[in-house]
């Protein structure tokens, strides 16, 4: 699993959004979902970005998208 959601992060720092997306929406696990909650606070649609947080008893992080970023990136890079 943690391979997508290296792959997932890859794509979206690589610009391709939408191939993010497709990608780790077909997972549900914990960090499947905050990289989904993450992909759409990127994308500015904090309403759905909330939505995924909170599927994992998360709120929105306060912190910035880049910290985010590399947050979820050395999550999935221990799994």
């Amino acid at each position: 699993m943690a391979e997508e959601h290296i792959h997932a992060l890859n794509l979206v720092s690589q610009g391709n959004w939408d191939g993010a997306h497709h990608l780790i929406q077909e997972h549900s696990d914990e960090l499947a979902c905050l990289i989904h909650g993450y992909l759409h606070r990127e994308e500015g649609d904090l309403s759905n970005a909330s939505y995924w947080y909170s599927r994992v008893g998360h709120d929105i992080p306060d912190n910035t998208l880049e910290e985010e970023y590399h947050r979820l990136y050395q999550l999935a890079d221990t799994k």
